[in-house]
């Protein structure tokens, strides 16, 4: 397996409208820094006394950046396009039916875009708590949008603290990326299109930043407010073009577009509109995507050793699939032989998403150890888990699947396990 899928083992926003819990402490605000305790905890002008008894989440975004932390367990229901398939247990409701909302015993509710004061005053009558956490613009405000999530739910400490290490484990991993593209004297320029109507990553958004990450130039770079005019496109004139799903078409049919390098090369590449979309663990798919697509030898594990003159231009890349969702348990498998096992091993088997066992809490303990596990050690292989395994799989060098095969518990007993850098 080559060097790009190696690295899909990421990880896997934001003026705050709040309203409820009173009072002020300056002990607990977060503005320059993590708070002393974790309650109360002051965020922006508002002072949170207590930890919420649960949260709904009503943005898909902040529904992945609560799902990179791990906090997931901290939520008691969610919008109708919070789709992602760890939440699919929680139910619907409309924020809208504040009483729908207090019935699933949340007390905080999460928003990516203002719902209008009437919404957030009917949910304050009902003693629920609205936040307004817009999409982070920037990598510092990444880190803001992360350890602000992280504080309001579990503290202006803990919370917070985990937010910023969630959020540059994530930039661990772009950097990961970033490092092994393929030096090159003839820059490539590219965009991504939300949709045909100039709808685009514009420099100033983290999209568009995503764009670099994966060693390219966005051709939208000088743009600004996530439009760019069809003049822009033409001038700038992309060698690839990454769109949403369903825009490749409009664009092939369309004179102002089928005259673009791009189009005549059939260099226009569909994705996942949620990689550019959420900011959680699919930023490092997209990064992975667009790398992929322009230098597939990336997924072949076979880096030139001298400079390309140019970019392939091969079918794109896969843009990686997640791995079994459930297991019963865990089967045990025949380990191969290693080097310096460390004492306390991990028991030889193969683990994987679903399975809960004393071998998997083993598991998770030597991870831990190891500076790769960012959620809590239960016995129980969950998605943080899963992440975890593909972290340590890449950074040793092996297939990254998020399962801990014999291979991988190997290399996790032996003394050469390779630590992860903090």
């Amino acid at each position: 397996m080559g060097q790009l899928k190696r690295m899909i083992a990421g990880l896997l926003s934001a003026v705050l409208i709040v309203s409820a819990f009173t009072g002020c402490s300056s002990k607990g605000d977060i503005s320059s820094g993590a708070a002393k305790q974790d309650f109360p905890v002051t965020i922006g002008t508002v002072t949170l006394k207590s930890e919420p008894a649960g949260v709904a989440v009503f943005s898909p975004n902040l529904a992945d950046v609560i799902l990179a932390m791990g906090y997931e367990i901290s939520l008691k229901a969610k919008s109708n396009d919070c789709d992602q398939e760890d939440l699919s247990v929680l139910p619907n409701v409309d924020p809208s039916d504040p009483a729908a909302v207090k019935a699933t015993g949340a007390t905080l509710a999460l928003f990516g875009a203002n719902p209008g004061d009437g919404i957030t005053a009917a949910l304050q009558k009902e003693g629920i708590l609205s936040l307004i956490l817009p999409a982070a613009a920037s990598r510092s405000d990444l880190e803001r949008l992360y350890s602000e999530v992280g504080a309001a739910i579990k503290g202006g400490s803990t919370g917070y603290q985990k937010g910023i290490k969630t959020a540059n484990n994530i930039y661990l991993t772009l950097d990961d990326i970033t490092r092994v593209i393929p030096e090159t004297d003839s820059p490539v320029t590219v965009c991504y299109l939300y949709d045909a109507k100039g709808k685009a990553a514009t420099g100033d958004m983290l999209a568009g930043k995503l764009i670099e990450s994966a060693g390219l130039v966005n051709a939208f770079a000088g743009s600004n407010g996530g439009q760019a005019s069809t003049e822009a496109l033409t001038i700038s004139n992309p060698q690839y073009i990454f769109c949403a799903e369903g825009v490749k078409k409009q664009l092939q049919e369309s004179d102002k577009y089928k005259k673009l390098e791009a189009v005549q090369k059939n260099r226009v590449y569909e994705m996942n509109p949620t990689y550019m979309e959420r900011q959680g663990r699919g930023m490092i798919q997209a990064v992975s995507f667009m790398a992929g697509t322009v230098y597939p030898e990336l997924l072949e594990g076979t880096l030139p050793s001298s400079k390309p003159s140019e970019p392939a231009s091969s079918a794109p890349a896969s843009s990686g699939g997640s791995s079994s969702s459930s297991s019963s348990s865990a089967t045990s498998g025949k380990t191969p032989a290693s080097s310096g096992q460390s004492a306390g091993a991990v028991p030889s088997g193969t683990y994987k998403r679903g399975d809960k066992s004393d071998a998997v809490k083993a598991l998770q303990t030597r991870l831990d150890q190891l500076g790769y596990m960012f959620t809590a050690i239960s016995g129980e292989y969950t998605a943080g888990t899963e992440q975890a395994v593909k972290d340590f799989q890449y950074l040793n060098g092996m297939e990254v699947t998020g399962i801990a095969d014999p291979n991988t518990v190997a290399k996790l007993n032996s003394s050469e396990a390779k630590k992860r850098e903090s």
